[in-house]
């Protein structure tokens, strides 16, 4: 059979894995255990056994089988020394297919992880022994590539430099591991969303809120602010696809009741590892009145910046430091992009401590600008488009290929917008500093400055009320693989066409982002796109084989936001 036969089935089967992850476990026998506010346990060395099963769990006072691994949600921090080979033997102990993906570890590519695209999956009872050379350094994480990544099956990945730093070690150093849980299971999630795109969105615009806004804004205005949104049958608070009416934001596996804490003494250096593992959430992070020192993004150091806040995607990490203050607990708060619930933890002196934890946010209104891009800068400023977050010229207007015209999509952005020193919806106008992706800058130099040979523009795609996600208008099962040509440096853009932020994700291969004017700024794994936002990165093809390409918001990769690409 010939490889044009085999791909289809292997799309199909990759979906499938994806649908069948947390069947079983959301109809499994209902047992009870109690959620610790502790860390998750360290494994080291460079042999390792883990062991995917089921594990009863309460977060919610409703009793439920979670997918741990040796018996752990989050799975063990995984401690591993750059330039040693890894031997990790994993077991299946459930009753369906599972994989393990090495989230930013570059590892050849039978060894990713990716049920279809790159190995079989594990078969239930069946071990697959993982083995790869340590190439980097910093944090990472790994979890499922099936929907049993919602259920649980995600843990930290820290990797010890070759040589040991100069600088002085933080005297105190944790993982802060952010993921949601629901008491559904993760295929109802997804049929519920299918139905209904806004099945879980309750805080949409109601007839209250217009007359609210009538008795402070005036008639005119409240019309005018639902103008917009009214005619083009967009929501303006559609933020998350699902939300806090059934998640449970997590910190290191402990509920906001359960108060996670770290220890540290006034004036020790704290370093914090944070990994996105939500799968449908952005996080938007802070310790009140500590500022927090950004040291690296997805396991790569970047130049110094001190924030007071930042956002956190599905798929990114960040490190932080701070000086532990003096005055008793510190919240770890950590709130959802929608603003229905947030993830808490602490960090303080001894045991037993807490602090106040902020009161969630309003949720404000998307803006015009994450709707029509450039178009609403110009049009604010009566057409002067030298104006608004960095903006210096109107971008060129868009090319859309024409498989963007039809039922798979509902919106196209004419003039995306370049500038990356917004914070997004929701972060603007804070009376504190915010990260934004400008801030972040990879010491040393663009890693590979050859131009790049080609580029490859593709659009993010939507159909909000459809529930359909996708790359220029084609879901994964329609699409034909992106071919890559062996060690050659490209460029990649996405346009996002969509109101919603798109968190990216390219195996096997390094994304190092380009500032506005196309100068190199900052190497990542996961490129969060925001709203109607343009944004290019080089990629070299420096590895061999077939990888997956897509977003990390799980329920829009099951979508078909998603991409096969081939290094041939």
């Amino acid at each position: 059979m010939s490889p044009l036969h085999i791909r289809p089935i292997a799309r199909r089967r990759f979906v499938q894995g994806l649908a069948i992850g947390g069947a079983v476990a959301g109809f499994a026998p209902a047992l009870l255990a109690r959620s610790a506010p502790v860390s998750p346990a360290e494994l080291s060395g460079t042999e390792f056994d883990l062991e995917i099963a089921e594990l009863p769990v309460n977060f919610t006072g409703k009793r439920r089988i979670a997918t741990a691994v040796n018996g752990s949600v989050p799975a063990p921090v995984l401690r591993l020394r750059e330039g040693d080979t890894v031997t990790l033997r994993v077991r299946n102990g459930l009753k369906e297919m599972s994989s393990i993906h090495w989230h930013g570890i570059i590892v050849p590519a039978e060894m990713d992880g990716v049920p279809g695209i790159s190995f079989a999956g594990i078969a239930p009872g069946e071990t697959f022994t993982y083995r790869f050379e340590v190439r980097q350094s910093g944090t990472y994480w790994y979890h499922a590539h099936t929907l049993a990544e919602q259920t649980g099956l995600y843990g930290a990945i820290i990797v010890e430099p070759k040589q040991v730093p100069t600088a002085r070690a933080p005297d105190r150093d944790y993982c802060i591991v952010l993921s949601d849980w629901s008491d559904e299971p993760p295929l109802q999630i997804f049929l519920n969303l299918k139905k209904q795109s806004s099945y879980y969105n309750f805080a949409q615009p109601t007839a209250g809120d217009f007359l609210k806004d009538v008795g402070t804004m005036g008639l005119g205005k409240a019309l005018e602010r639902r103008r917009m949104w009214n005619s083009s049958r967009m929501n303006p608070t559609d933020y998350s696809d699902v939300s806090a009416a059934t998640y449970t934001y997590l910190m290191n596996g402990a509920p906001p009741a359960g108060n996670w804490t770290g220890i540290a003494a006034p004036g020790e250096r704290v370093r914090l590892r944070f990994v996105g593992a939500g799968t449908a959430t952005f996080f938007d992070v802070r310790i009140p009145g500590v500022e927090l020192t950004v040291v690296s993004t997805d396991g790569q150091p970047v130049e110094p910046v001190t924030v007071e806040e930042f956002r956190i995607g599905p798929g990114e990490t960040y490190d932080v430091e701070f000086t532990m203050p003096e005055g008793g607990a510190r919240t770890i708060f950590a709130q959802a992009i929608d603003r229905s619930g947030y993830a808490r933890g602490t960090i303080a002196p001894a045991p037993g401590m807490a602090a106040a934890v902020p009161p969630l946010d309003a949720r404000t209104w998307l803006e015009p600008v994450d709707m029509m891009g450039a178009m609403a800068t110009m049009g604010a400023m009566g057409g002067d488009a030298h104006a608004g977050h960095g903006m210096t010229e109107m971008p060129a207007r868009a090319r859309h290929a024409r498989t963007e015209y039809g039922a798979n999509t509902d919106m196209r952005v004419d003039y995306p917008r370049t500038n990356l020193d917004d914070p997004g919806a929701g972060l603007r106008g804070r009376g504190w500093r915010v990260l934004t992706l400008a801030d972040l800058r990879t010491p040393g130099g663009d890693p590979d400055p050859r131009e790049p040979e080609r580029d490859i523009e593709l659009h993010l795609t939507g159909n909000m009320e459809r529930f359909i996600w996708s790359l220029d208008g084609i879901k994964l099962n329609d699409s034909r693989p992106l071919h890559f040509k062996p060690n050659e440096r490209l460029r990649v853009t996405f346009v996002n066409d969509t109101m919603m932020a798109h968190p990216m994700h390219l195996h096997g291969m390094w994304s190092d982002v380009e500032g506005p004017d196309g100068a190199f700024q900052v190497r990542k794994h996961t490129v969060v796109v925001q709203p109607a936002q343009r944004v290019s990165f080089r990629v070299t093809a420096d590895a061999m084989g077939r990888w997956a390409f897509h977003c990390h918001l799980l329920y829009h990769m099951a979508a078909g936001m998603f991409r096969e690409v081939v290094v041939a």
